[in-house]
């Protein structure tokens, strides 16, 4: 189908994603994910851009931070009522923007830092993680008009109907720091463009970026739904989001063995494998075979002290790996990497199915 820009032509590989991460846990500043994700500007079409950004909330690191958007004050104070139930909301206010000729008809835009009730908490029997998961999911179901998009430590998502570069200067993000950036430019092919639908996708503190198509999407769906995850928001970003929570998470599955999930290897490459990792291989294969995901992509997963890069198993979409001194660099392209750090110690393509794993070195914390 096609879309807005352009001068309608359809870009098959269109979407750009972008990341940055600090090994040593230095904050940067979120004018350089705008500058990389901005020059990829041809790959979307202004229907949809975003960050997310890790480390940008230090004063209030150990407290849940929910951005929400609201289509009417209705929905904000039935919001509201229920945050106040479940959690000490400990601080709230709308989160700053700044007026965009190229944005419009935005939503409220709330930010609030919490904690779950002990009470609520001790009745529930569950963990602070899902209790929180459960109740974002519960908000975003039940609640018309309202939608959490951010739910994590001391990260926050910032997203809108627009190009990307202009998202980031709706948000003011040169003004935020942070050890690790994702960022998105979105040319939706199957989907609409529309608020809730620009990526990252996050729950908890776990957030996507995601360039593909997931022909797998309606097996995947209906699996992870099985597990109280609700897929509504109508593109297929939000069930990888899911699954990865689900893996890592709800399962205790490491990072790369969760790739190991959704980019498998096939049958007759684990066939050679050494007996230890195909004993391996095929247990997550055959335990998990709902959860590969199939069609062309290339994600990045923003996580807590880390980011992991993967593509399909047949590298069907491009993403290019450099390193400079402690500093992680990915992109589509390369041009996204060199224009904030044109000298770089080493640049390669990961190879399809291989996830690229980077987190905090020894002895950093946050």
């Amino acid at each position: 189908m096609l879309k807005e820009g352009f001068n309608g032509y359809r870009i098959p590989a269109g979407c750009a994603i972008s990341g940055i991460f600090s090994k040593e846990g230095k904050r940067i500043s979120g004018e350089k994910i705008i500058k990389s994700i901005g020059l990829m500007r041809e790959r979307s079409n202004g229907l949809g851009g975003g960050f997310a950004g890790y480390g940008i909330y230090p004063d209030y690191k150990d407290l849940y931070a929910f951005h929400v958007f609201y289509d009417t004050p209705k929905a904000k104070d039935e919001c509201e009522k229920f945050l106040d139930k479940h959690f000490d909301v400990i601080n709230l206010s709308k989160i700053p923007t700044k007026k965009i000729k190229t944005i419009t008809n935005e939503p409220l835009i709330w930010r609030y830092f919490v904690k779950p009730l002990p009470t609520k908490l001790a009745d529930s029997q569950l963990d602070e993680d899902e209790f929180t998961a459960r109740s974002v999911i519960r908000v975003n179901t039940t609640i018309e008009g309202a939608y959490i998009f951010s739910s994590g430590k001391n990260m926050g998502v910032f997203k809108a109907v627009s190009y990307p570069e202009d998202v980031g200067e709706f948000y003011n993000l040169s003004q935020y720091e942070g050890y690790c950036w994702t960022a998105h430019g979105r040319y939706p092919t199957n989907t609409p463009g529309w608020w809730g639908g620009a990526h990252p996708f996050a729950l908890l503190d776990l957030s996507i970026v995601h360039n593909g198509e997931i022909s797998s999407y309606d097996a995947n769906r209906r699996f992870i739904e099985m597990y109280g995850y609700k897929c509504t928001l109508l593109t297929d970003t939000e069930v990888i989001t899911y699954i990865v929570d689900y893996l890592c998470r709800r399962q205790g599955l490491s990072m790369k063995e969760t790739a190991e999930v959704i980019a498998a290897p096939f049958w007759t490459t684990i066939d050679k494998k050494n007996e230890k990792d195909k004993e391996r291989l095929t247990y997550l294969r055959n335990t998990f075979a709902s959860l590969l995901i199939t069609g062309p992509f290339s994600i990045l997963v923003g996580f807590t002290g880390g980011i992991m890069a993967l593509n399909d198993r047949l590298k069907l979409r491009s993403m290019v790996v450099g390193e400079k001194d402690d500093t992680v660099y990915i992109a589509s392209e390369e041009s996204a990497i060199r224009l904030i750090q044109p000298d770089l110690d080493k640049i390669y393509a990961p190879k399809g199915g291989e996830p690229i794993i980077y987190t905090f070195n020894d002895g950093v914390t946050l």
